[in-house]
């Protein structure tokens, strides 16, 4: 009996001895796979810690960049505001030139409409004289043709006037005799009733001109006038010199000879030639 008791004793502490062991080893299983596990996080933290040092020098180096491009920035502020300082003492200057040159053009602009106003004051004024020119003019002109009645009637005379221009135009046979230069008699008595007209006139220029046929001066008469020229110079000479004995100015007398180079119709006709052989005194403005 007591062998059981004992047996019994020794089987109870054997089955709780068995029992404390697989407890403890279940206890060990689990701190094992505890460990492996905590190993495996640290190796996933070292590997995250890893990462994110890269990254942290990724950053950093970034920062430096930027640091940099900022002290690039501040330079190129500097220089911007230095720019645009410069720019500014430019465009003053420059706004400056062009006050300047506007308060001048507004000046010249100012004398020109003075120029311009006196120009047209003397535009006027010399449009009035021109007037007055005209109208003296074309009363000599109404004088001359009202004197000369007879002489134009006869057609030894023609007056014209034109633009101010007045031509008393007479025929050599009025005046001359053939292959003379001396005015004859009867041509004094003509060239009277012109001189009554232009002895008054004191602001006209007044032009003697000679002119001639084509026929060649042949013969003695050669001798004395080669050509048409001498013999047309001579006549409108004569004819200056009688009315500057008449009390006309000769400083506005003036002889010119044109011979045979200035004809008014064509010397193939007796007429043609006959109008070409004549004496023009004409009245033009003083130069």
């Amino acid at each position: 009996m007591l062998k059981k008791v004992w047996l019994l004793v020794v089987l109870t502490v054997l089955s709780f001895s068995l029992t404390g062991c697989l407890v403890g080893e279940g206890k060990y299983l689990k701190k094992v796979e505890e460990a492996e596990t905590l190993d495996k996080s640290l190796v996933a933290l070292q590997k995250q810690y890893k990462a994110l040092n890269a990254e942290n020098e990724g950053l950093k180096a970034t920062v430096d960049k930027l640091n940099k491009d900022v002290a690039g920035l501040g330079k190129e502020k500097e220089k911007l505001v230095a720019d645009n300082k410069e720019l500014d003492n430019v465009l003053k200057a420059k706004s400056d030139t062009l006050s300047k040159n506007i308060s001048e053009l507004r000046q010249k602009i100012a004398d020109l409409e003075n120029e311009n106003a006196k120009l047209k004051e003397d535009i006027a004024s010399l449009k009035k004289a021109k007037e007055e020119e005209v109208q003296k003019t074309s009363k000599t002109y109404e004088d001359l043709l009202e004197k000369m009645k007879s002489e134009i009637s006869q057609g030894q005379v023609t007056i014209s006037e034109l633009k101010g221009k007045l031509t008393v135009n007479m025929v050599d046979a009025v005046l001359f005799d053939s292959g003379k230069a001396e005015v004859k008699p009867d041509g004094l008595v003509v060239l009277q009733k012109v001189i009554d007209i232009l002895k008054n006139i004191k602001d006209k220029s007044i032009r003697i001109e000679g002119h001639t046929d084509n026929v060649s001066i042949v013969g003695a008469l050669a001798k004395k006038y080669p050509t048409n020229w001498e013999l047309s110079a001579a006549r409108a000479i004569n004819v200056t010199r009688y009315l500057q004995q008449q009390g006309i100015d000769p400083t506005n007398l003036a002889a010119i000879a044109y011979g045979e180079f200035k004809p008014v119709a064509g010397n193939d006709t007796p007429e043609g030639k006959a109008k070409n052989r004549r004496i023009e005194i004409i009245l033009v403005p003083k130069e």
